[in-house]
């Protein structure tokens, strides 16, 4: 089926908001998300993702296979020369291998085709994620659009936009906006200095949860108390935890779900895939034994007779968005929008009706077509600010995401949103730290 990519991250985006205000208890959420699947509103359902799931194409070894020799063959990043890495090891992987240009520094175009070619991700779900991390991390005005996958740098022709105020942050500087708390692998940036870095007592905990002998699909199930223990640590930890629609609810849990969905080997007897423990290492720059494992940062690597997902069953926005269902539906508060307080254990879900000054409440925002108002138009008030002081002309950086809300919202009577109060934003310290959040 095709989807629009808004239209799908709508739906859970949406779903978050309820969840955040007024509070919703486990059986709440579980009557919620049946409410929503079986609605015209939301174009699948969690049996439609899991079937299609089941539906496998089968195993081709020609097709799978994943090229890691020639112009593919692993090289060290340079990084006293400049090459950068960052927080994900996937795409740090592919700068390795050549599937991305070496020095990190990768133009929107190429990421999408990486990630399909590489790790069978869906052109669509690849295209959003790459548009987006150039407008608000990278530079989307060059004639190259594109952003560092590590930090900043003014070495890229990528990024040299006329019309950019400031070398762009790169993805190991996107806290809050792309990057943010309670990473499988990574320690929160306000209480470890950095976010970028594998932390070995995370990893070592991965890779105690990693079942073995088992399919990709059964092992990311097995992982949801390590990663509700993650959600903990943060709230217990990091007075400055701040989790938000996107870089929080939406984009944490791709930490948790890529590994076993995208870097699982796929075999004859694992068609869904299975993430042995030397795969997982391989692709987290880890090696020695448990208990004694050594991180060289920027060194993952893709390993040798590596087969991806199978042609036909590329991991799409629906199913990944349905992963991350799987884990809220047992635990609702990975779904809330908020922080704590300035104090750890203080965690606090925003009052979306106030944020909105009354215009949406979660009463409401499952009728008519409020989830798709309600989401679009709140990008379209928070991106300029997070924008301002990257790019002199914000409205032309925007202008591929803003056509896009624009027809979405085009013909569906929206309550219309005049403003956001964002004075609710201001008991979170980690959001007004990070200068601001999304």
């Amino acid at each position: 089926m095709k989807l629009s990519l808004l239209t799908v991250t709508c739906v859970a985006f949406s779903i978050t908001q309820v969840v955040a205000f007024p509070h919703l208890n486990a059986q709440a959420l579980q009557d919620l998300l049946k409410r929503e699947t079986k609605s015209k509103r939301c174009p699948f359902s969690h049996r439609d993702t899991r079937e299609h799931t089941k539906r496998q194409s089968g195993f081709d070894p020609v097709a799978q296979r994943v090229s890691t020799t020639g112009e593919h063959a692993w090289v060290a990043p340079n990084l006293a020369a400049g090459d950068k890495r960052g927080p994900c090891p996937g795409l740090n992987a592919l700068a390795n291998h050549g599937y991305l240009p070496h020095n990190g520094f990768a133009p929107a175009t190429t990421l999408i085709k990486a990630l399909n070619q590489a790790y069978g991700m869906s052109l669509e779900f690849g295209t959003f994620l790459a548009q987006y991390g150039t407008v608000f991390d990278g530079d989307s005005i060059s004639l190259t659009p594109g952003y560092s996958i590590g930090g900043p740098t003014s070495l890229s022709p990528i990024l040299s936009g006329l019309g950019l105020l400031r070398t762009p942050s790169g993805l190991s500087g996107s806290h809050n906006n792309y990057e943010g708390d309670t990473s499988a692998t990574r320690g929160d940036l306000y209480v470890f200095g950095n976010d970028d870095q594998l932390q070995i007592p995370f990893f070592q905990q991965y890779y105690d949860a990693l079942l073995t002998d088992t399919p990709a699909p059964k092992q990311y199930s097995a992982l949801f108390p390590f990663r509700q223990s993650r959600f903990n640590d943060s709230i217990a930890t990091n007075p400055y935890f701040f989790f938000p629609q996107f870089a929080g609810v939406l984009v944490a849990p791709a930490g948790f779900a890529f590994p076993p969905r995208m870097m699982a080997n796929h075999s004859e007897k694992y068609p869904q895939g299975y993430l042995d423990k030397e795969t997982f290492k391989s692709f987290f720059a880890v090696s020695g034994t448990p208990g004694k494992f050594t991180y060289q940062h920027g060194y993952e690597r893709i390993p040798d007779s590596w087969y991806k997902r199978p042609i036909g069953d590329e991991y799409t926005i629906p199913a990944y968005l349905i992963d991350v269902l799987e884990y809220a539906s047992q635990d609702p508060r990975l779904l809330s929008v908020g922080g704590n307080t300035g104090t750890t254990d203080s965690f606090t879900g925003v009052d979306i009706t106030a944020l909105t000054k009354g215009v949406f409440n979660g009463a409401t925002l499952l009728e008519g077509n409020n989830l798709q108002c309600f989401v679009f138009q709140l990008i379209q008030a928070e991106a300029p600010g997070l924008l301002t002081g990257l790019y002199e002309d914000v409205t032309a950086a925007l202008k591929p995401l803003t056509d896009v809300i624009s027809k979405n919202l085009n013909g569906l009577s929206c309550p219309q949103l005049v403003g956001l109060d964002q004075s609710q934003y201001d008991r979170y310290p980690g959001y007004k730290k990070s200068g601001g959040g999304i």
